[in-house]
């Protein structure tokens, strides 16, 4: 009733001005989570993400890794238009999918090269619950997938201006560059300092450092699909290679290694038996009377 009471008691000229501001919000609510299986670094990332994102709303495991419709019904639940999804594969790998509910684009990407917060120890800070300064790389803008993956990007990291948990400073920066058809994510406190001017002189403009925070980690593009979780590919990375691809081949070439040098070892055992080194003839060679294995035997 108090609700009503205070809507009620408002001049027209003042609802009329609400009503124009809220039309031009940005409202935009991220939904993380991650799948079963993480391990601890995993898991402080995601911690390090939900701290960094005033606009997030984070949720337990998803028990499963093949029906991932069902987060379009998480989204629907929580009233979050955006997801952010960490699968993790065999303990070690893991997948960052960002995605736009109920009607997409999705975007799947191989996370790696991850450093948390705490593995840092990076002397930068920022207040809890500030808003970002998002700085994209001009490379970006050159093709159409990146444009679309920027755009997806910008719409999880950047956090509204009239986000609930938010409070109205801006203290970092979140860099995202292109590099080596990857994403390489830093993190950076804006830092301020003014020169101290002598009396009567004029004062001196404000030295702007960065300093970086964390986390870090790099994001390889795998596909990019029309809809929420489904729906036909109109982008797929043709030259990444699965992670389970580059072990499979080291164990291959291991194996081999050992073969050679099984085959190397028999081809020494004929040439000595042909030199008639441990056989005489189509005989074993006879051990000497005097021979250290057989007098200490």
């Amino acid at each position: 009733m108090s609700a009503v009471y205070k809507s009620l008691s408002k001049p027209a000229g003042a609802k009329a001005e609400h009503a124009s501001e809220g039309s031009s919000k940005n409202r935009q609510r991220v939904l993380i989570l991650t799948s079963r299986g993480v391990t601890y670094r995993h898991r402080h990332l995601l911690n390090d993400l939900h701290a960094l994102l005033p606009h997030s709303r984070k949720d337990s495991k998803l028990d499963t890794k093949t029906k991932l419709h069902q987060l379009n019904e998480l989204a629907d639940l929580y009233n979050c238009n955006n997801v952010l999804f960490l699968e993790a594969r065999k303990g070690r790998d893991l997948y960052a999918w960002v995605a736009k509910p109920p009607n997409g684009p999705t975007a799947k990407l191989h996370l790696q090269n991850l450093h948390t917060m705490d593995e840092l120890h990076f002397p930068g800070n920022c207040l809890r619950g500030s808003r970002p300064v998002l700085s994209f790389d001009a490379a970006f803008d050159a093709v159409p997938h990146t444009r679309l993956l920027k755009e997806l990007l910008l719409h999880v990291f950047a956090v509204p201006r009239a986000a609930r948990k938010s409070k109205p400073f801006v203290d970092h920066v979140m860099a995202f560059a292109l590099a080596d058809g990857r994403v390489w994510v830093r993190c950076y406190q804006i830092g301020e300092t003014e020169d101290g001017a002598s009396k009567g002189a004029a004062p001196r403009d404000t030295d702007i450092s960065l300093v970086e925070i964390g986390p870090r980690f790099v994001l390889t593009p795998i596909v990019i699909l029309e809809g929420s979780f489904g729906g036909p590919v109109i982008y797929e990375n043709k030259e990444f290679v699965s992670p389970n691809q580059v072990r499979a081949e080291l164990r291959r070439r291991r194996a081999g290694g050992f073969a050679r040098r099984s085959e190397r070892e028999k081809e020494g055992e004929v040439k000595r038996a042909e030199l008639g080194l441990k056989t005489q003839g189509a005989r074993k060679k006879r051990r000497d009377a005097l021979d250290e294995k057989v007098l200490f035997a």
